[in-house]
C-alpha cells in the first residue's frame, strides 16, 4: 500500500460519503448532546485545514487540524476507512496532522474524544502517539461522555 496524504476535495462524492460515514457513526455512539464531530461545512471553516489519505484511486480515510490560537491545534475529524483499518493508515494520518502543527508554528495539539466503548480503541491509538489526558480546552466543558487529550508538541 502505497499511501498519498493531499488537501481534501469536498466536492469528490467519495470523500463526503466517508466525511458522512464519520459523522453519522460518531453521532450514533456518543451521548446526544455530547458529539463534537465535525460534518462538512464545518470542515470547511476557515480555521481547518483537511486532508485525505489515498492508495491509488482508494479513499483510505481523512484528518483534520483546526487552529485553535496561534500555538494550539486540535486533532478533528479523523477517520480511517472500515477495511484499511489497522493497517497503518491512521498512524500515517495522525503523523501529517502533528507535522502540519509543528509547521505551522503550534507547541500544543488537544483532541476530544468519546469516553464510551466503541472510541476506546481510539483512545488507545493516540495514547501509542504520547496523546495524555487533559482538562476540557477551547469551548468544551467537562462532560463525563467525553475524554480530553493533548500533545505537547515541544517535548514529542
Amino acid at each position: 500500500m502505497t499511501i498519498r496524504i493531499v488537501a481534501g476535495d469536498f466536492s469528490d462524492p467519495r470523500v463526503a460519503e466517508l466525511v458522512r460515514v464519520h459523522f453519522t457513526t460518531a453521532r450514533a455512539a456518543t451521548a446526544p448532546g455530547s458529539a463534537h464531530a465535525l460534518d462538512l461545512s464545518g470542515l470547511r471553516s476557515p480555521d481547518v485545514s483537511f486532508w485525505t489519505m489515498w492508495d491509488d484511486d482508494t479513499l483510505l480515510g481523512i484528518g483534520a487540524l483546526k487552529r485553535q490560537s496561534a500555538d494550539h491545534g486540535e486533532v478533528k475529524s479523523m477517520h480511517t476507512a472500515e477495511p484499511m483499518r489497522r493497517k497503518g493508515a491512521g498512524s500515517a494520518m495522525l503523523r501529517h496532522i502533528i507535522a502540519a502543527a509543528r509547521a505551522s508554528g503550534m507547541s500544543r495539539l488537544s483532541l476530544e474524544t468519546s469516553s464510551w466503548g466503541y472510541f476506546l480503541p481510539a483512545q488507545a491509538f493516540y495514547r501509542r502517539d504520547g496523546f495524555v489526558e487533559c482538562p476540557p480546552f477551547a469551548d468544551y466543558v467537562l462532560d463525563p461522555n467525553s475524554v480530553f487529550m493533548m500533545l505537547d508538541l515541544r517535548k514529542s
